[in-house]
């Protein structure tokens, strides 16, 4: 570096000069505008606002003065900035919808939602909020430390006492150099659960600390999709969470509409409501016919009316996939500690606060101890001199001047210049007997708080306890409900929520061909009738699996050989009535030579379910439901099978139900499911029934004492008896008999539990089709041969019966609608008459019922 003689020229690098230029002014700008500080969750415009409206005594219970006033002070005297950016603040502080809960109360207009903007500071008037209040209560009592203003005229807080987490509580936007924070608002009195908790156990996690901090509370209400994200930000500082805004589906004239009551945080509804018109324009949404914003002072409503043939779900979703309906929050937990940023956790945040509030609770203990103190030596001076009140006044009267009394006191009885000063100037009234009483009473209660000061100062726990009391406090004062809502879910649009949720039937035939159709597609027809093809299949194949579900619930398939695969329902395809189907080798990465036996829908793998499996030579095992969550492409082992078993049925249920068996032979056994313990995937299970030599289970089902047991036969005979008449025995044993097994009827092909509301539907290995009302089948004994339920030819049979939701259209329940044909019910054919309806002679318990074995 050379340096010119007599000049104030300095030559020096440029890049020294750029580096060191930028680091002072993105320090300035880091620490001391854009971000906040942890202790009080401020930036330092909105703690310079609340000091000068403190200054101004602008408290809630005075008038509101002009926000011009506020304004010129701040710039005036604490912030060198332009006034716009102090008014901004001031201005988001007022809005109900930006804070959730507000620092200052405002009177005019200080924008809305829509996004308009506030008026001129000079029509607007302010005053500080109740709850800003307790962001500077103690702020005089040395709780905090000042610093000297831009020009070093006046002082002003580094930090406000902050008797609440507002870091938390009211959140934090900000963006610095290099750097920027997001911290979203939450509820007040869940902050301070949280801050309670970590005060009994410091070494409290995070992720603990969410049973008390449930997640952000937004100010607009809303639902927040999932904690994945939540949790995230909480343990890390970073995540980002799905906010998605609250609307109800309405029908009106038979036509739809959707009503948007609540929006995302931060959300712009004007912009909103143009952003729906524009795509609706473009016809990237078909299908909208009116769009009205309807919100008022009482509330928001914004209505979107649908053309009669637009299904309101799909197209809720696809507003909320391509607007604002559905936002992102990213977490960015940035705070200045100790005049750094710092990336926090939830319980970083909460424990940086504890701190201050410690160190608050000192100085102010401090304080008023130093007062205290200082008082009580005063009075200490009043009774003394009180005591020698004749000495004194002689003393006094005797003295040429004021300085002459201060020091003769002084040395006569042991005085401070203080305590002189006070018998000085001590009126003649305090001489009274009862004033003389006062003062002694007000030193004993002096002495009672300095000793209680001193001892909350020698001992932390007790700090500790005043922090929590004054927190409880204000959480009884301004603690109210949450308002967003935290749904259990996923957590963004997928393209599955474009496909209406229905009831769909799939069907799955022999040779592993598999079809989705609308529930709707079929409707009742009369017991006895002929049924309709519902397939076209080659002549060797049938279906054997029929079931309703959702189209968006998980379908586990299990095959014979033990094993389990996954599908979602929608992504089976939806084919005509002629179609067989598609080969499920093409959906799902199944074996050769393995067979599906067994398929169960589930919504959620929720980890109170158990799957419960049965095999063709009766073996049973029970294994929790979510051991199955994480089912690979190329699928995963259920169960392990003895050689020359396979699994042939398997149930979802709660791990408390009752089971029922059924053989071809006709026989059953009913039994706990408490029998049967807990296993993991890998097990192979324990005995459910004891089988006679060529006998095999063909079904089990949960059973209810309320509802009946159904059995049909291979003829297409069935029958309704009691569960009542089966009686609870121990697993393992053989059983009783169910059925009256003849040539006339054939072996037992389905046991299911079912209840007289329901349809049953019965398909043939020809693949015919009839859907009948289970009310029409006869209730019978369980010694009976049952009654025809379908007519079947001398090469047909049944293939499998399922249980289906009741026609809803009971005028039509002689007629089964298929793919928009109407068929008749073939009742003009003959159906043949139930003769076989009648018991069969009484048998004794020797040759109808089996003992139990264990």
């Amino acid at each position: 570096m050379a340096e010119e003689r007599g000049s104030q020229i300095k030559d020096r690098d440029i890049r020294d000069e750029m580096r060191e230029s930028f680091m002072d002014y993105a320090m300035s700008v880091i620490v001391s505008r854009a971000l906040p500080d942890v202790r009080d969750g401020m930036k330092p415009v909105h703690r310079r606002i609340l000091y000068a409206m403190s200054e101004l005594g602008m408290y809630p219970d005075k008038p509101f003065k002009k926000s011009a006033r506020i304004v010129g002070e701040v710039i005036g005297k604490y912030h060198p900035h332009g006034d716009s950016a102090v008014y901004e603040s001031m201005v988001r502080m007022a809005q109900d919808f930006s804070m959730r809960y507000m620092l200052v109360e405002g009177h005019g207009n200080f924008g809305s939602v829509d996004g308009d903007f506030a008026a001129a500071m000079r029509y607007t008037e302010a005053r500080l909020s109740k709850i800003a209040i307790e962001m500077l209560r103690d702020i005089n009592k040395e709780t905090i430390d000042f610093t000297e203003n831009y020009d070093g005229e006046e002082l002003e807080p580094v930090v406000l006492p902050a008797r609440y987490p507002n870091l938390l509580v009211n959140g934090v936007s900000g963006i610095a150099v290099g750097m920027a924070t997001n911290i979203p608002p939450h509820n007040l009195s869940e902050v301070i659960d949280g801050v309670q908790a970590l005060i009994k156990n410091p070494d409290i996690t995070s992720l603990e600390l969410m049973e008390y901090i449930k997640g952000p509370d937004f100010p607009t209400r809303g639902f927040i999709l999932g904690r994945q994200g939540i949790r995230q930000a909480y343990e890390t500082g970073r995540g980002s969470v799905t906010m998605r805004a609250k609307a109800e589906i309405e029908e009106v004239n038979n036509k739809a509409r959707i009503i948007v009551t609540e929006l995302p945080y931060q959300v712009n509804k004007a912009r909103l409501v143009e952003k729906i018109a524009e795509l609706v324009r473009e016809k990237r949404l078909e299908g909208i016919t009116d769009l009205r914003d309807e919100s008022d002072r009482t509330g928001m409503r914004i209505v979107i009316e649908l053309r009669r043939d637009v299904n309101p779900s799909v197209m809720l979703n696809n507003l909320y996939k391509h607007t604002a309906l559905q936002s992102t929050f990213g977490i960015n937990m940035l705070a200045i500690v100790n005049k750094e940023p710092k990336v926090l956790t939830l319980r970083d945040a909460l424990y940086y606060y504890l701190q201050h509030q410690i160190e608050v609770i000192r100085r102010r203990t401090e304080y008023d101890l130093k007062k205290a103190e200082a008082r009580a030596h005063i009075l200490e001076g009043l009774r003394i001199a009180l005591d020698h009140l004749d000495e004194v006044i002689s003393i006094i009267r005797s003295s040429q001047t004021t300085e002459i009394a201060r020091d003769r006191l002084i040395e006569r009885f042991s005085l401070s210049l203080e305590q002189t000063q006070a018998i000085l100037e001590m009126r003649l009234q305090r001489l009274t007997g009862l004033e003389r009483e006062k003062i002694e009473a007000e030193y004993q209660e002096l002495m009672v708080k300095i000793a209680e000061y001193r001892e909350i100062l020698a001992n932390e726990e007790l700090v500790l306890d005043i922090i929590t009391n004054e927190l409880q406090e204000i959480k009884e004062r301004f603690g109210d409900e949450r308002r967003t809502e935290i749904t259990v879910g996923e957590e963004s649009i997928l393209d599955e929520d474009l496909i209406p949720r229905e009831e769909v039937v799939i069907t799955i035939t022999h040779t592993g061909y598999i079809k989705r159709l609308p529930a709707n597609t079929y409707r009742s027809q009369k017991r006895g009738g002929r049924g309709v093809t519902g397939l076209d299949m080659k002549d060797e194949d049938f279906v054997e699996h029929l079931f309703v579900t959702n189209s968006h619930n998980y379908l586990m398939f299990f095959t014979d050989r033990g094993k389990v695969y996954r599908l979602k329902a929608y992504e089976i395809p939806e084919l005509g009535r002629t179609a067989r189907g598609t080969a499920i080798i093409n959906l799902i990465q199944i074996e050769q030579g393995e067979t599906i036996n067994a398929v169960i829908p589930v919504s959620e793998f929720e980890d109170d379910k158990y799957l419960f499996f049965v095999t063709r030579s009766g073996v049973v095992k029970k294994t929790p439901l979510e051991d199955y969550v994480n089912i690979r492409k190329g699928g995963l082992i259920a169960i392990n099978l003895r050689e020359d078993d396979c699994l042939i049925e398997v149930k979802l249920t709660d791990g408390k139900q009752e089971m029922i068996m059924g053989t071809a032979h006709g026989m059953s056994i009913r039994f706990s499911e408490h029998d049967v313990r807990s296993m993991g995937r890998g097990a192979t299970g324990v005995k459910g029934i004891t089988l006679d030599e060529g006998d095999s289970v063909i079904g089990m089902d949960v059973i209810d004492k309320e509802l009946d047991v159904l059995i049909v036969t291979s003829k297409g005979y069935g029958k309704r008896t009691p569960a009542s008449d089966y009686r609870s025995q121990t697993r393992g044993g053989k059983g009783i008999k169910t059925i009256n097994v003849t040539d006339k009827n054939g072996p037992v092909v389905g046991l299911k539990v079912v209840k007289s509301e329901e349809d049953l539907m019965i398909i043939t290995t020809s693949g015919t089709l009839i859907r009948t009302s289970m009310e029409g089948i006869s209730t019978m004994g369980r010694y009976t041969q049952g009654v025809k339920l379908i007519n079947i030819r001398e090469d047909d049979s049944v293939a499998t019966v399922c249980r289906v939701d009741k026609s809803d259209d009971p005028e039509d329940e002689d007629v089964v609608l298929i793919e928009g044909q109407e068929v008749g019910n073939g009742s003009e054919e003959g159906a043949e008459p139930d003769d076989t309806g009648a018991p069969a002679p009484e048998m004794t318990d020797a040759s109808d019922e089996a003992p139990d074995e264990e």
